[in-house]
């Protein structure tokens, strides 16, 4: 009876963490020379899209330290494929309360937020696409800024 508990308990949080993940097709960030993000520091991000039938969500991933000065972050989000008319959309990441407080997740010195660029996006024919981030503050360099990120979802 001891081992049937032990099978149903080991099972039930194999599938309770599976279901608990995400279907991230891409992800990866690019580390920021020296924590200073210069205009022409552009990260790209190539994406092979095999399945242009389903839906995805694409999000940029930032990290920046406690020393960054501002409580947010404008982004210029390009993108270019097969099917698609090349853009240049401007985002802003809101990295702070209004209270001054840090969002997202935090580790030692260094902050992690991600932001929504597209959702239920649907690639309009399979292969290769490019996406790139540029920093668009008035800032250049734009100081304390550690890491960029893109990250692509599959929806179910």
């Amino acid at each position: 009876m001891k081992d049937l508990f032990t099978r149903l308990l080991f099972l039930s949080v194999l599938l309770f963490g599976n279901a608990c993940s995400d279907s991230a097709l891409f992800e990866r960030n690019e580390s920021i020379a020296d924590r200073s993000w210069s205009y022409s520091d552009v990260p790209t991000f190539a994406i092979k899209i095999t399945d242009a039938k389903s839906k995805y969500d694409l999000w940029v991933n930032v990290r920046h330290t406690n020393d960054y000065s501002y409580s947010n972050l404008f982004i210029l989000f390009s993108q270019q494929g097969p099917g698609l008319k090349d853009t240049v959309q401007r985002y802003e990441i809101k990295l702070a309360e209004q209270d001054g407080r840090w969002t997202g997740s935090s580790a030692g010195n260094l902050y992690a937020n991600q932001r929504l660029v597209k959702k239920d996006f649907v690639f309009p024919d399979t292969g290769i696409y490019n996406f790139g981030i540029e920093q668009n503050m008035r800032e250049n360099p734009l100081k304390e800024i550690a890491d960029v990120g893109l990250k692509v979802v599959k929806k179910p």
